[in-house]
């Protein structure tokens, strides 16, 4: 049965995140991050506001249904790419998320 540690720790994934990193973007020290994931401790309100403002569905952690995506004010593009993006596993969501960061950054010639 999945619970709000392995929920997490999936978003954690998703996102590409070391358990160290995502801590520190909680607030929390790593051994807390594993903590959290292992469901020995759960997480407070202000580390999931904090985990929120990187991508984190907090709904689907805490309850998991994930937040419907919001389409609207998105050209016909982006909402073709959001809705094939929520179609793929979370682990190739992270990928893709990846992938679109580097080429996002990548200078033009």
């Amino acid at each position: 049965m999945a619970t709000i540690g392995s929920r997490l720790r999936e978003e954690r994934e998703r996102l590409a995140l070391t358990q160290r990193a995502f801590g520190e973007i909680g607030g929390v020290e790593p051994n807390a991050q594993g903590k959290y994931e292992s469901g020995e401790r759960h997480p407070k309100a202000d580390y999931l506001a904090a985990v929120s403002a990187v991508g984190v569905d907090v709904l689907y952690v805490l309850t998991a249904r994930r937040t419907p995506l919001q389409a609207e004010g998105l050209a016909d593009a982006q909402q073709q790419w959001v809705a094939a993006l929520g179609q793929l596993p979370a682990s190739e969501q992270g990928l893709v998320l990846q992938l679109a960061q580097a080429l996002a950054r990548k200078p033009t010639a």
